[in-house]
């Protein structure tokens, strides 16, 4: 259910851009949709890959005392621990992202059927099978890794570079926080702080006035933090952007989810003021 109403709000994005004619709307989309679907299976095929053998594996049996081979079959061990995780955490991220990916699809292509009822569309499997994995955080690239409020992990450059953003964010060059932020998240999509980085790139481009591109931030500060911190305002942001750009009917539901989602933690009363404001019912 998640999915398909991030993937309302996107779609509602999609059509803020511009009209278009009705059948090159309809033949780009579908277009759009293949190329999308032949990205995802790409990827699943190149993970495939990875996880094949490419050779028999090497022990260390250098000279040495007992104690040094030991060190350094801890040292491999420890090497290929981290190797494995780092491969898991990007499968998890695939499936993850292309299951959600392939649900919106799903969604866009029975909008472009006249007999097709949204309300109907089953949930999207997951793909691999299998439950669908928790967002997770990426393994320190540095040493001397920091731990945030709830005790993940940050990279120590991970940190500089959101320190970065937030000390242009505060010092009010928009357009460059914006920047900076949106290089964060490129740059670590698995981050703990990508919530709150997607957010605050969110606020930078309301404040330049760009309404459909901090719609999109906020829409992505969501999508990868439901539960988060920010989720709540980011929630709130986008039904306000969504009725900025015309979409009222979009941005009276993703109002209506706030209290429905966050009853005791969300920002509810402004939530309603902000539906009073577009006459939803």
């Amino acid at each position: 259910m998640r999915r398909r109403f991030l993937a309302a709000a996107a779609l509602a994005l999609t059509l803020s851009a511009g009209p278009a004619p009705a059948q090159q709307a309809d033949a780009a989309t579908l277009a759009d949709i293949r190329q999308e679907l032949t990205v995802i299976g790409v990827e699943i095929l190149r993970l495939k890959r990875e996880l094949n053998t490419t050779g028999a594996a090497a022990v260390p049996t250098g000279a040495g005392t007992t104690l040094d081979r030991v060190n350094a079959l801890e040292a491999e061990l420890t090497r290929l621990t981290a190797q494995t995780e780092a491969l898991q955490m990007r499968i998890d991220r695939v499936v993850r992202d292309g299951t959600n990916r392939i649900g919106d699809l799903e969604f866009r292509l029975c909008e472009l059927e006249p007999e097709c009822d949204v309300a109907s569309l089953p949930e999207t499997p997951v793909l691999g099978g299998g439950e669908l994995p928790a967002a997770a955080a990426p393994l320190p690239a540095e040493p001397g890794p920091e731990a945030t409020a709830s005790g993940e992990q940050l990279a120590v450059a991970e940190r500089s570079d959101f320190d970065a953003a937030m000390a242009a964010m505060d010092a009010g060059r928009a357009q460059e926080a914006a920047d900076r932020f949106a290089a964060f998240v490129d740059t670590y999509p698995g981050s703990p702080l990508a919530g709150q980085a997607n957010y605050l790139r969110g606020e930078a481009l309301w404040e330049l006035g760009q309404v459909a591109a901090a719609a999109r931030a906020y829409l992505a500060s969501y999508s990868v933090s439901p539960t988060g911190e920010y989720a709540p305002e980011a929630l709130l942001k986008l039904g306000v952007a969504l009725g900025e750009l015309g979409q009222q009917t979009e941005a009276c539901v993703t109002l209506g989810e706030v209290e429905k989602r966050f009853p005791d933690n969300g920002p509810v009363a402004e939530a309603r003021e902000a539906m009073a404001k577009l006459g939803c019912n």
